[in-house]
């Protein structure tokens, strides 16, 4: 099946005549028909006849017939892009986003949308309008999120190409949890767009995901074209010559600050010591920076972003928003003028911190446990510690989110319960082109990419 091959590889036998664009399209479609029911990945989900319509006439470009669902947080014209949310149930765009726009150009193929959580809020993708998201791997199990749909579609096959966003692990979360590949990029590589604040928020940015390296870099390339209505972009990503040497600083659990659960730190251990064999250095380090404050500084800045965001929906639908989205900008409409600057200053000091460090790459896992229960919304407990909130299980995110660092998932194996496991490879600011290289090669280096769920 073609379907089954990475992008680069489709769009190789579609240059190559070996299979056309509306022959390619019946696959999608045909895997989606098979698999979605059981994984629920994807959804508003267009119909068969437009979209082979669509696939012979796509315009030229490095995406050209590729079909491709887009994260139901970005705007796509004439598609429903719901958020996730009963508010915005039958909400159809008139327009695309940027990032969506230049996906089109590219001669992608928009086959409808990837599930996520409402609004991308928490790691487990779940709403009221399309249902829960399951793990190919364990279908009782949570894909992850806010990027579960994508996720989970590219690991059961049902495209070969995703674009995430990440706030706080939403592009690694998924790619771990579902044995695959996401990346994080620089603050500013990829320009968000539309309307609104472009300077004062800084924490969430889209990214791509897939099953190979390269193909990472190929959306990445699509991605990151530069934008000059944003005071941030900075690209388009071009990618660089492999360091013979990095240096990798291996965090493990933050001296203890990160609960895991057991099995975690076993499999991302073994998975930093792959780099070793690849002529790398790597180092256990110490605890850089207070795992509290980080923490203090993030929940505020990311409540304060949210209730600039969203908070008109707390007077206008209260009744149709999630328990934590109203926490989240209940808390975020009290925050001061001077707690929003101290907060910026711890994350200015980290910053500064992480540009001190003699290491070119960080190591943590993705996750602080495996995949749990897809019923629940969210684990209250790691082992015999309590989350004293909705996002705490994700806390070992927040070093690379909060200073913008470029940071990639790469697959670590699999836990005794046969779910994935993935590890962050966090790099400088400016220098994603190190850590993808890092992670091609150990891509190379490694085979869990083909283990396939059974599906």
């Amino acid at each position: 099946m073609m379907i089954k091959e990475d992008a680069t590889h489709q769009l190789a036998a579609l240059r190559a005549g070996t299979i056309g664009a509306r022959e390619l399209m019946e696959e999608t479609l045909d895997r989606i028909e098979e698999i979605n029911p059981r994984i629920n990945a994807i959804v508003a989900l267009r119909t068969r006849e437009t979209l082979l319509e669509e696939a012979g006439r796509a315009p030229l470009g490095p995406l050209q017939g590729l079909p491709i669902a887009i994260k139901d947080l970005a705007e796509t014209a004439g598609i429903i892009t719901s958020y996730g949310s009963p508010v915005y149930r039958n909400y159809v765009p008139n327009t695309d986003s940027p990032m969506v726009a230049r996906l089109r150009k590219a001669g992608a193929v928009i086959i409808g949308k990837t599930n996520t959580p409402e609004f991308g809020l928490g790691s487990h993708s779940y709403n009221s309008v399309y249902g829960v998201t399951r793990n190919p791997y364990d279908q009782n199990c949570s894909a992850g999120g806010s990027s579960g749909g994508a996720g989970a579609a590219l690991a059961s096959r049902m495209v070969a190409l995703a674009d995430g966003s990440d706030m706080m692990g939403s592009l690694r979360n998924p790619a771990g949890w579902n044995n695959i590949f996401g990346f994080r990029p620089s603050y500013g590589l990829v320009a968000g767009g539309g309307l609104g604040d472009m300077f004062l928020s800084q924490l969430s940015t889209d990214g791509p995901m897939a099953r190979s390296v390269r193909d990472l870099e190929l959306l990445l390339g699509v991605q990151s074209a530069v934008d000059s209505r944003h005071p941030h972009s900075s690209g388009p990503y071009h990618p660089g010559r492999p360091v013979r040497k990095l240096k990798i600083g291996w965090l493990k659990n933050w001296g203890g600050a990160y609960v895991m659960e057991p099995g975690v730190l076993d499999l991302c251990e073994k998975a930093v010591k792959v780099f070793e064999g690849l002529g790398h250095s790597v180092t256990e380090v110490a605890p850089p920076f207070s795992a509290e404050a980080l923490w203090e500084s993030w929940t505020l800045l990311r409540s304060w972003t949210i209730a600039c965001n969203l908070g008109a929906l707390l007077t206008q639908s209260p009744d149709m928003l999630k328990p934590e989205l109203r926490w989240e900008i209940e808390r975020g409409l009290t925050v001061t003028a001077d707690a929003i600057h101290k907060a910026s200053v711890t994350r200015s000091a980290w910053f500064r911190c992480t540009a001190d460090m003699d290491v070119d790459i960080l190591a943590l896992p993705s996750a602080q446990l495996f995949a749990f229960d897809a019923r629940l919304y969210w684990p209250n407990a790691i082992g015999e510690t309590a989350m004293d909130t909705y996002h705490r299980w994700m806390e070992v995110v927040v070093p690379a989110s909060l200073t913008g660092l470029p940071a990639l998932c790469v697959p670590a194996g699999f836990g005794a319960g046969g779910t994935p496991m993935g590890l962050q490879l966090i790099g400088h600011r400016g220098q994603d082109a190190n850590v993808l290289n890092l992670g091609r090669q150990y891509e190379t280096a490694t085979n869990w990419i083909l283990q396939e769920p059974a599906l």
